[in-house]
């Protein structure tokens, strides 16, 4: 009997554990879930998904946007403006069209669009918080990282879209 009662108290014990620590949580615990493979954010407004964006500091003081908004909806989108702290982006194209399935790259060897801060003056290490306004979806606003101009982001610039022949 007093073998059982231990046995009991140790199960009960384990149980409570498993409970209290969130091991008992399964596959879908939100702890499991987070990742974070690269030091830009992700962000969703509704259909729309930003995907590893960030800053890289420029010389001059200006920075360039980096990363990725997908459009995974039904609707045509188009973003109407960037900003942070009083400062606009000037974007190029003038409003990036975000077309059902499709994406606006902001820098890299796919980029067909660039969105550049002129005198933001932000420090590498900094997070910024910049606001995307989108004309359907609305506004999102993200918390950036600034990185230095180097590694893999040496030939991050503000430069025009180099049109590609076929």
């Amino acid at each position: 009997m007093r073998i059982l009662v231990k046995a009991s108290t140790a199960t009960l014990t384990i149980s409570a554990l498993l409970l209290i620590t969130g091991c008992g949580a399964g596959p879908n615990a939100q702890t499991r879930l987070i990742s974070k493979v690269t030091d830009g954010v992700e962000e969703n407004i509704g259909d729309l998904r930003m995907v590893n964006t960030l800053l890289v500091a420029q010389p001059d003081g200006s920075a360039v946007l980096v990363g990725t908004i997908i459009n995974n909806g039904n609707k045509n989108d188009r973003i109407s403006s960037i900003t942070t702290g009083g400062f606009e982006a000037t974007l190029t194209p003038f409003a990036p069209a975000l077309n059902i399935g499709g994406k606006a790259v902001f820098s890299g060897d796919s980029a067909n669009a660039i969105a550049v801060f002129s005198d933001l003056n932000a420090k590498i290490g900094d997070h910024v918080l910049v606001e995307f306004t989108f004309s359907g979806a609305g506004k999102l606003k993200a918390n950036l990282l600034v990185r230095e101009k180097s590694a893999e982001f040496a030939n991050v610039s503000g430069s025009p879209l180099v049109e590609q022949s076929n």
